[in-house]
């Protein structure tokens, strides 16, 4: 059966074994088991006495015993998968069977339960885009004085160099990491808010007491690692959320997009490649080729994230009055493929940045094909520092110029420029060699690449500091 049913490439392919159990049906349903034992845990602190010692500890000892197979026959006749695992549950820990989901209502599982795997999942990529721009960082810092072409439009522009690309690429991802650091640092549980987030049913539980009932709710998102609740809610906890927390994952996968597609366009000039192994088969026809194709998988990943972006917006819009079930089959499934597909992206983009080739006389060819006419307004100051007229030798720039791009154009001969302009006497105490030393166009690329790294991607790199210390490979 292994090979006769659909498996999602997601898995298979390319998100991580740890961001993939977090979205394990094992993972979620022992969450919901979690939750309803921290749900009786604090009703009896709170004074339910009803709820016994050998209840909790029945329920604490059947945690991870989950029956998958009761569960799916329970659901098949009751038609509710909460439902389905409270008898399932109650199975395990018979002693609780009768408080289990006590005063609650199935979003408190479901809800609670999707906000911490939510919560862990940016935890992770977070960890991912810090060694992505830490990767970028070593790069950055090795390549910040090769010059390089720069390109507006796709067409030659004024020099910058590789490493500043690079840290343009590293600060993309920045804001990216900041405003996923700002989504943890910021996420409420949903907390114990009952069926219509009244907490009418904990109200009733605890006779009209409306200090216990706040405390249970804190104690609860505490216990989680939440340090709030939100106050208002209705069955659900807004699904705004949601559509917040897949927007800031559209973001990084428009930043990965953006860097794979720029290393693509660079390996079709032979400037910069992806790592690309000794067995390696870049075409099943082509022998000779070495497609990039990681950054290929990278931006179609990317391209599939950036699509979800969408659905939690029109879920969050759908939703009618205090709830309506309409989210939940497509919470299934733009939720969690969101956060693989961005656990993909991600972990291509440190492994290709890890590896990128840089190939420096192909990139100084492009500098030296385009320099000439780039240098056009020094060699005509140059040419009046000693004693020119400008005019002259404007016109003669602008003639030589003209000539020298059809040899370019035209003819697909080398740019001559130099040679024309050496052999005219108006220009003959000019250093032209001089002028044209590529270093003196790339401004202060060199210097922004290292302000970058030591006030951007150093702090990045001291507080992920033990998880830069992992490795994680692809898995192909």
């Amino acid at each position: 059966m292994l090979h006769d049913t659909y498996e999602s490439p997601l898995v298979e392919r390319n998100a991580s074994e740890e961001m993939s159990r977090l979205f394990s049906a094992r993972h979620k349903f022992g969450l919901w088991r979690r939750l309803w034992l921290e749900l009786a845990r604090c009703q009896r602190e709170l004074g339910l006495t009803r709820i016994t010692p050998e209840a909790l500890a029945q329920m604490e000892r059947a945690l991870d015993d989950i029956d998958f197979a009761s569960a799916a026959q329970w659901e098949k006749r009751l038609r509710h998968d909460v439902m389905a695992h409270v008898h399932v549950f109650g199975e395990a820990a018979p002693a609780a069977r009768e408080i289990i989901h006590l005063g609650a209502t199935s979003q408190f599982v479901v809800d609670n339960a999707d906000l911490i795997i939510m919560r862990d999942g940016m935890k992770v990529l977070a960890g991912r885009l810090a060694a992505a721009i830490d990767a970028l960082g070593h790069f950055a810092l090795r390549w910040k004085d090769l010059p390089t072409l720069g390109y507006t439009h796709f067409q030659p522009a004024q020099l910058t160099t590789v490493g500043k690309r690079a840290a343009l690429w590293a600060a993309d991802l920045a804001m990216d990491l900041e405003e996923l650091e700002h989504r943890i640092a910021t996420l409420k549980f949903r907390g114990a808010k009952g069926t219509t987030g009244t907490q009418a049913s904990f109200l009733g539980l605890f006779d009209g007491n409306h200090a216990k009932v706040l405390l249970l709710d804190q104690i609860i998102a505490k216990n989680f690692g939440f340090l709030q609740t939100f106050i208002a809610t209705g069955q659900t906890y807004s699904r705004k959320i949601d559509a917040q927390i897949i927007s800031a994952l559209g973001g990084v996968a428009a930043s990965v997009h953006k860097l794979c597609n720029d290393i693509r366009l660079l390996a079709g000039l032979k400037q910069m490649e992806e790592p690309f192994e000794p067995e390696q088969v870049g075409s099943s026809a082509m022998a000779y080729k070495r497609n990039p194709m990681r950054c290929e998988r990278a931006t179609g990943l990317a391209r599939f994230v950036i699509s979800l972006v969408s659905s939690p917006l029109q879920t969050a819009a759908e939703q009618w009055l205090e709830r309506t079930l309409d989210d939940s089959a497509n919470k299934r499934l733009s939720i969690p493929e969101a956060f693989l597909a961005t656990d993909g992206c991600l972990l291509i983009t440190a492994n290709v940045v890890r590896g990128l080739v840089v190939y420096p006389k192909i990139i100084q060819a492009f500098v030296m094909a385009e320099l000439p006419f780039m240098a056009t307004e020094e060699i005509l100051m140059s040419g009046v520092r000693a004693g020119g007229d400008r005019q002259v030798l404007h016109e003669l720039i602008r003639r030589h110029s003209q000539a020298a791009a059809s040899q370019v154009k035209d003819l697909a001969q080398p740019n001559d420029l130099l040679d024309r302009l050496a052999k005219e006497p108006a220009f003959a105490s000019v250093n032209l060699k001089a002028v044209l030393d590529p270093a003196h166009f790339t401004g202060r690329a060199p210097e922004q690449v290292e302000e970058f790294i030591a006030e951007v991607i150093e702090p990045i790199r001291q507080r992920y500091r033990s998880y830069l210390q992992q490795s994680s490979d692809l898995k192909v």
